[in-house]
């Protein structure tokens, strides 16, 4: 590891903590945010859904498995900033090939340790989220948080159009098994999907082909008429970052789609499909972000331990008479899923391929081989 230096994050509101550079040095700036996830901080950290934000684990030691390359999300890490009490230095596990430090660093990203991550939480919780910056260069809190206070917060910024793939291409790689690492396309008869990118993360992918799809990926701008040519049985729309409102394209070809192929949606890509039926949305104080969120589906009455990682919520009394509330949070009564009682549509907000219950949520791919299924 690297000599380490003094490093400091300061919140736009001007409250500061000290630490110690881990990553890369520099200035880094984003919505802090903080995840309460116990372990998957590599998943956490190259998930694109955390462009524009800075990360704070709650878990008070980040690292102890190391980091390999077969857990990577997305083709390169997008999130600003982390923040950690701990940066363990001698991780152990047999598949691990770098540190966190050196995984930071390696990827650009500013990160800082030794931070009381309690008191940023309880901060955060508090007062809500709000843009900081981590800096190894200015010492000066005050000129910080100067900075962070001027610098664009996350509503109505798309940042979709800095993470999504540049041009089409397939995925044919299955989910991971202990013997043999990641499967390969699944031998059964596929139904042909066309997943929309808007910061799409690759174990979603994974499940879709494991459920029996043949997947093609595209950009987010996508023209719907470009994806209806190709005949899909399905339609993807994927997780991301940002103000949901702010992706006014992907509002308006979700909108071309609608009733002419079965749809579902995933976090960003619920909150725009919601958008494209009519709803609204609107912004958390903190947002949801960790695994162990407790929502219900309304359809079964089962409980699902989910991950989740999102700032923005849609409004349940903005979606009409013609959609059907299915999954809510029972923490704060939020809408976690819709469907559509007319259209061969629905969605969730939360994500069920990262596995935190571990297994809770996986029968909503099934559900969407299901749709596609009855829709022939």
């Amino acid at each position: 590891m690297h000599k380490r230096k003094k490093a400091l994050l300061v919140l736009a509101d001007g409250r500061a903590f000290d630490g110690w550079s881990i990553g890369a040095e520099g200035e880094a700036f984003g919505e802090v945010v903080f995840n309460t996830s116990l372990a998957g901080y590599q998943e956490i950290i190259s998930d694109p859904s955390y462009a524009g934000q800075i990360v704070t684990m709650t878990y008070p030691l980040i690292g102890n498995y190391g980091i390999n390359p077969e857990d990577e999300e997305a083709r390169r890490v997008f999130l600003d900033g982390f923040v950690v009490r701990e940066a363990c230095r001698a991780p152990s596990n047999w598949r691990e090939k770098t540190t966190l430090d050196g995984y930071l660093r390696d990827n650009g990203i500013v990160g800082i340790e030794g931070v009381d991550t309690r008191a940023l939480t309880k901060h955060i919780r508090e007062e809500g989220a709000q843009i900081g910056v981590i800096s190894t260069t200015d010492k000066n809190k005050k000129s910080l948080a100067e900075k962070a206070a001027a610098y664009p917060t996350l509503h109505g910024r798309d940042l979709v159009a800095g993470v999504t793939c540049a041009k089409p291409y397939t995925w044919q790689q299955g989910t991971w098994d202990l013997q043999t690492g990641y499967r390969k396309k699944s031998g059964r008869a596929g139904y042909r999907v066309v997943a929309y990118d808007y910061g799409i993360k690759h174990n979603i992918l994974r499940n879709l082909v494991q459920a029996g799809c043949k997947v093609e990926v595209v950009p987010a701008d996508t023209p719907a008429e470009q994806v209806l040519a190709k005949k899909p049985d399905g339609v993807f729309l994927s997780n991301g970052p940002g103000d949901p409102a702010a992706v006014t394209y992907a509002i308006a070809e979700t909108k071309k789609l609608l009733g002419k192929v079965p749809i579902f949606g995933i976090c960003l890509g619920h909150q725009l499909l919601c958008l494209a039926l009519g709803g609204t949305t609107y912004k958390l104080k903190y947002g949801h972000h960790g695994g162990n969120q407790p929502v219900m589906d309304l359809t079964t009455r089962k409980v699902e331990i989910t991950a989740q990682n999102h700032g923005f919520a849609v409004d349940v009394d903005s979606m009409g008479g013609d959609v059907q509330l299915t999954h809510i949070n029972l923490n704060d009564q939020t809408v976690e899923g819709m469907a559509h009682k007319k259209l061969p549509v629905f969605s969730v907000q939360y994500h069920p391929e990262a596995s935190p219950g571990p297994h809770d949520a996986s029968y909503l791919f099934e559900r969407f081989v299901q749709l596609m299924r009855d829709n022939k």
